[in-house]
């Protein structure tokens, strides 16, 4: 294995990790193998695996479950050969929280890691070090496709047969009123199946003529149906309101995704941003368009457990959702989340041709474009340079071009006027409490959509939206929060607009506490107004006068730097 310089990546292409992936100490890393080609990844809660042109299996990540096949449980840093399953072909694997299903070229199924559930499909529930073989579909020809969710697994025949089995607390795996299943079983539709995909506690599934369902956890809309469907939860059910031929599904911890040749569809959870529908949209109960989609058509997506990653044709990368731990792929300082559907500018030399999330990360394949290959694509709301502020005069001059009542209306569009329900930042170390640093907001007026030659950046192109979060350096709090923990500790807040937090000491103990605070909306309002004429003016009057050099001062002010 080994790593250099993106532009020096073979032309077979290479793995890069985003993330809690516990390779390389998490930080954002590429490998690639000098005698193989990777061709196929697969992505757990924090553990990763690899298939190879050879049919060679790789594992690494978190091993707490066996969910690794090596024979112990000890985390593994650096991506392994299963060498028990040397003697097979690899051509299928699937991730699933703690556990790792996978088909060899002979048509054979194995599985490891827990087994709390009957996951592993085996009849019992022992958790397993080693890929053991399960045997039932040695009778049911050809596999297809595999699937593995938090605990439950899926199997989809060549057929179109699909066999489900393990958790079914919600009806997850679609077996009516049965609460498990510890060995596969078939799950009854009338028409053959195309796609399946198992989330957390929801799963989803396309039948070949292009018909979604959608089963298992009806809560916060993730199943897309109307209300007087959700009593049939455990089975199958048809999502109506997407009413073109579907392709491809993905469900994640609490949201679900929905390609077709034109659209993608998301619904469910969308706190974090993971549904792409802007920064107010925390939940759609129902499938909406995504619109930043307009020039280039998607092909591919993945779901992690609040995050949203999506390629398309020209082999362009975009993600959205929760930014913690960097598993967005937006650069190593960059945790914040994001609402909209963001170009992952560092693979604009690359052809991305696969995409993974898992729980707390992100696994991309890659391969060099040909530079005499065709242009690719942009949307005209992608963003391709960094404007810094501070460190360039177009930076500046991009401050300059905003009006203070523009500015001032931006500031309060901004989701993080919500507080830390909506910013999944780490918390920061003990000691005085500091001030949160700003995020500032850039807009510049939409222009045509444009094209980028063979991957290279076109000097001078802006975006319409940027955002820079200076990243906390807390890694030691970090690595002890789940995704979970970051909308905890509010208090009982339901009315996010008029409410705020205020720090303050619980008596006794010396900690800090966070408390929900009615706001004076009448008072604020009349404040506001007051100021906001003589805010404009002073903020105009300044920019007149200054230089660029001045400017560039400012804006590292602001940033708090």
């Amino acid at each position: 294995m080994a790593g250099e310089a993106e532009d020096e990546i073979p032309g077979s292409g290479a793995v890069f990790t985003f993330g809690k992936s516990k390779f390389a100490d998490n930080i954002p890393s590429k490998f690639w193998l000098k005698n193989d080609v990777p061709q196929e990844i697969a992505c757990g809660d924090e553990h990763t695996a690899l298939i190879t042109e050879n049919g060679k299996l790789f594992m690494f990540g978190s091993n707490n479950w066996g969910q690794l096949g090596l024979g112990s449980k000890l985390t593994v840093h650096k991506p392994t050969c299963v060498k028990a399953l040397k003697s097979e072909k690899v051509r299928l694997v699937a991730c699933g929280r703690n556990h790792t299903l996978v088909c060899t070229a002979r048509g054979r199924v194995y599985a490891c890691g827990g087994n709390s559930e009957g996951q592993l499909g085996l009849g019992h529930c022992e958790e397993k070090t080693s890929f053991h073989r399960v045997d039932f579909f040695d009778a049911h020809g050809q596999i297809r496709m595999l699937a593995a969710g938090s605990n439950t697994s899926a199997a989809l025949t060549a057929g179109g047969k699909l066999y489900m089995w393990g958790d079914n607390t919600e009806g997850q795996i679609g077996l009516g009123k049965e609460s498990q299943a510890s060995s596969p079983q078939e799950v009854s539709m009338r028409r053959p199946v195309s796609w399946v995909s198992c989330g957390y506690y929801h799963s989803a599934l396309v039948t070949v003529d292009g018909v979604l369902y959608t089963f298992g956890e009806r809560d916060s809309g993730k199943l897309g149906l109307g209300t007087e469907q959700l009593s049939g939860h455990r089975v199958p059910q048809r999502v109506k309101s997407i009413t073109e031929p579907v392709r491809q599904v993905a469900c994640g911890g609490g949201h679900t995704v929905a390609l077709t040749d034109d659209h993608v569809f998301t619904f469910g959870l969308g706190q974090f941003g993971q549904l792409g529908h802007g920064t107010f949209i925390f939940e759609a109960r129902l499938p909406r368009a995504v619109d930043h989609f307009r020039t280039g058509r998607v092909n591919r997506v993945s779901c992690g457990e609040n995050h949203t990653a999506v390629i398309t044709d020209d082999g362009v990368l975009y993600t959205f959702g929760d930014g913690r731990h960097g598993k967005l792929g937006l650069g190593e300082e960059n945790f914040t989340n994001q609402f909209q559907p963001t170009l992952c500018r560092r693979f604009l030399g690359c052809h991305v041709q696969a995409v993974m999330c898992g729980g707390c990360h992100m696994v991309v394949l890659a391969r060099p474009r040909d530079p005499g290959g065709a242009d690719v694509t942009l949307e005209e709301d992608d963003v391709t340079q960094d404007f810094l502020l501070g460190e360039s005069d177009g930076g500046s001059a991009l401050r300059r071009s905003l009006s203070a009542r523009v500015r001032r209306r931006e500031r309060e569009r901004s989701p993080d006027q919500f507080g830390a329900m909506f910013c999944t930042l780490p918390s920061g170390p003990s000691g005085p409490v500091l001030a949160p640093l700003p995020v500032l907001d850039q807009t510049v007026p939409a222009r045509p959509a444009r094209k980028l030659l063979n991957g290279a950046r076109r000097p001078g192109s802006t975006g319409s939206t940027q955002r820079e979060q200076t990243r906390f350096q807390a890694d030691s709090a970090e690595d002890g929060l789940t995704d979970a923990d970051s909308v905890g500790g509010l208090g009982e807040t339901t009315d996010f607009l008029n409410m705020t937090h205020v720090m303050k000491m619980e008596p006794g103990e010396k900690t800090l506490a966070l408390s929900p605070l009615q706001k004076d909306v009448a008072e604020m309002r009349r404040r506001d107004d007051d100021g906001e004429e003589e805010e404009e003016e002073e903020e105009e009057e300044e920019e007149e006068h200054d230089t660029p050099a001045k400017q560039s001062r400012m804006c590292w002010c602001e940033c708090g730097r």
